[in-house]
């Protein structure tokens, strides 16, 4: 069986590779917890660097919904408190974090970019974060630190598609790289990261980054947990088909 996380470690740097082609890398449980797994073995192994990527058309589509019409309500609630603890992992990791996206990067997908201390993406590289669509608050705290409360507004308030231009106008993405690149960007990382002891390095990443996590936590809970989530996710994806011209499945 073919994983659905592949792991590497050379030198100091540990790469994650999301490995659902055939799901364009949607989040499914099994993914959230090797990721989940993997950040806690790099937090212990002597990693300075984790980069993250993906294989097959798209770097990362979201929350998997495969299975949506098996799940209750409690279940969809709580496979959303995992990918929460798993953006706040990677948004508090004692060492840097490169997202290196490209292809459709929708949803969870794109929380885990925003999560990432350096975000790349290759040019072409579309996003979108539609939790407020069907009534979810996710990763709107982590957004607003990379984008500022206006542009976090915008982009949220109309669950609209956003590119990887305006991504790296507004601060979302840091730089815009073709993925023939990614290894040297990844090599000149892994260099700067070795540049400074690991303790300094580590106590950088804790007082830079504002700790929100039971906060953002709550919000999730609140809002995913108000009666009627699965209802208001199918009415979301109906309405999305529609828009598209596409007849509902």
């Amino acid at each position: 069986m073919t994983e659905i996380l592949s792991i590497s470690k050379h030198g100091v740097c540990t790469r994650l590779t999301l490995n659902r082609p055939e799901k364009a890398n949607a989040l499914a449980a099994e993914l959230v917890e090797a990721l989940l797994a993997a950040f806690a073995v790099a937090a212990s192994d002597g990693t300075r660097l984790v980069a993250l990527d993906g294989t097959g058309k798209s770097f990362c589509s979201g929350f998997d919904l495969s299975d949506f019409d098996e799940l209750s309500d409690g279940e969809l609630v709580y496979r959303l408190i995992r990918i929460e603890t798993l953006l706040q992992t990677v948004a508090h990791a004692p060492f840097p974090t490169i997202a290196l996206a490209h292809g459709r990067v929708f949803g969870a997908g794109a929380d885990l970019v925003g999560a990432c201390s350096r975000r790349i993406a290759a040019p072409g590289t579309k996003f979108r974060m539609p939790g407020l669509g069907f009534g979810v608050v996710l990763g709107t705290r982590r957004l607003v630190a990379c984008v500022g409360r206006d542009a976090a507004r915008d982009i949220q308030n109309e669950c609209r598609t956003f590119d990887a231009d305006e991504a790296a106008e507004i601060g979302f993405l840091n730089q815009l790289a073709e993925a023939a690149d990614w290894p040297q960007i990844i090599e000149a990382a892994e260099q700067a990261a070795e540049m400074i002891p690991i303790g300094s390095s580590q106590a950088l990443f804790r007082v830079t980054a504002a700790d929100t996590r039971a906060e953002d936590m709550a919000d999730l809970v609140n809002s995913a947990s108000q009666p009627g989530l699965k209802d208001r996710i199918r009415a979301y994806r109906e309405q999305t088909l529609k828009a598209a011209g596409k007849a509902s499945p």
